[in-house]
């Protein structure tokens, strides 16, 4: 029975977040925001809400190790399988702004969260934990990178308003605004209820497996509440929107640390396993490789992308194997 609500869960998550992602990008359309900006914003936001529910929803319910293995193997499945895959379709080209600026705030968010978890040393706890005011200090970096993304938007939408987003328009039947703020809503509610699903029939599930609700959020989960991401950049490589591709990836890990760990840690402040902190350090080098592949000819190409996805391949082996 847990299996079929966890099914519907991850059912709901995802048809939650396509409606939530279908709606606002099309308001974003008709507001003239070019791809770039939706998929860092928008799209990545909306493919991240299903990490928010259920990473939220288990601070809520004390669920810690559920809570913090969600976002962490969300952003590993982000950046090694997700780029790699998309990749591997079409190789993605990285605009300057993506190297000067938005892969650098990815990479800022995988070393700050190392650094705010490392507390036994660096603050005298007697184990690792993110404090509340880890959280407001995550939740500050948010607000940092919002204000670049709207400074970034209104910049584009004064000096280059013929680069909306037409792709795909053509061939779909338009939705008033009305319709399309309905969807969004749509989404988020399905998102929301997901979560709980999720949250409740996989954390069922780990007791009954002997599992532990680390491993549970850094397989099950994460790749479960990462398939709109997964999706959505394969959509964008397969039509070369190289922008959307990227830029969802980024913008998602950016979002799941600053914006989620700091909701969640502020709510219940949560302490860290051993091997979740092995994750994190796991997951700021992964990030640099990326960033590294990405400055190398301004592109990631199909050899990277299979080297990206094998990558993953083996850490899921490994994570399986130490529990």
């Amino acid at each position: 029975m847990y299996y079929i609500i966890l099914i519907a869960g991850f059912l709901l998550l995802i048809k939650g977040a396509d409606f939530f992602v279908e709606g606002s990008s099309r308001i974003a359309r008709r507001l003239n925001i070019p791809p770039l900006i939706i998929g860092l914003t928008l799209v990545a936001f909306g493919t991240s809400a299903p990490e928010a529910a259920v990473s939220i929803t288990s601070a809520l319910q004390g669920q810690n190790d559920m809570a913090i293995g969600n976002i962490v193997g969300s952003n590993i499945f982000n950046l090694l399988f997700v780029v790699g895959i998309a990749a591997f379709i079409a190789p993605l080209k990285v605009k300057k702004s993506i190297i000067s600026k938005e892969f650098p705030f990815a990479l800022l968010s995988a070393f700050v969260l190392l650094i705010l978890a490392y507390d036994t040393e660096s603050q005298g706890y007697s184990e690792n934990i993110l404090t509340q005011a880890d959280g407001m200090m995550l939740l500050v970096l948010f607000g940092i990178f919002m204000y670049y993304l709207v400074e970034l938007a209104l910049t584009s939408h004064s000096t280059k308003k013929e680069q909306v987003v037409e792709q795909g328009e053509e061939n779909e039947r338009p939705l008033s605004n009305r319709k399309s703020i309905l969807v969004a809503i749509g989404g988020m509610v399905g998102i929301i209820l997901g979560g709980k699903l999720v949250v409740d029939a996989a954390t069922t599930i780990a007791l009954t497996w002997g599992m532990s609700e680390s491993l549970v959020g850094l397989t099950i989960v994460a790749v479960g509440t990462s398939l709109p991401e997964l999706v959505t950049s394969i959509v964008a490589a397969r039509r070369g929107e190289s922008d959307i591709a990227l830029g969802n990836v980024i913008g998602s890990n950016i979002f799941n640390v600053f914006f989620i760990l700091g909701v969640s840690a502020w709510i219940n402040p949560i302490a860290l396993s051993g091997n979740v902190f092995l994750d994190m350090i796991f997951l700021l080098i992964v990030s640099i490789i990326a960033y590294v592949f990405a400055i190398t000819k301004k592109s990631i190409n199909k050899f990277e992308g299979v080297i990206l996805t094998s990558s993953y391949i083996v850490y899921l082996i490994f994570i399986i194997m130490r529990n």
